[in-house]
């Protein structure tokens, strides 16, 4: 899967088993970020409309997309 990533072009960050043999490097840095980013997307499809996008149009959608993260980052 790392080769898959790699050969498009991204930036691998995936941290290795630390069980492993071979360890392979990664941006811990980077990695911090990436987890942060996953959490927020964890918290906004908290919220049922988002998660299930009961919105017709877009524009409404998005509207709300926003509301919830202003709703996050006020927390």
């Amino acid at each position: 899967m790392c080769d898959k990533i790699t050969e498009t072009g991204a930036d691998v960050v995936i941290p290795p088993k630390r069980n492993r043999k071979l360890q392979r490097p990664y941006d811990a840095d980077l990695y911090k970020e990436r987890n942060r980013i996953e959490r927020f997307f964890n918290k906004l499809k908290q919220f049922r409309r988002v998660a299930t996008r009961y919105d017709k149009l877009l524009a409404n959608f998005m509207g709300f997309v926003k509301l919830a993260a202003i709703a996050i980052w006020l927390k």
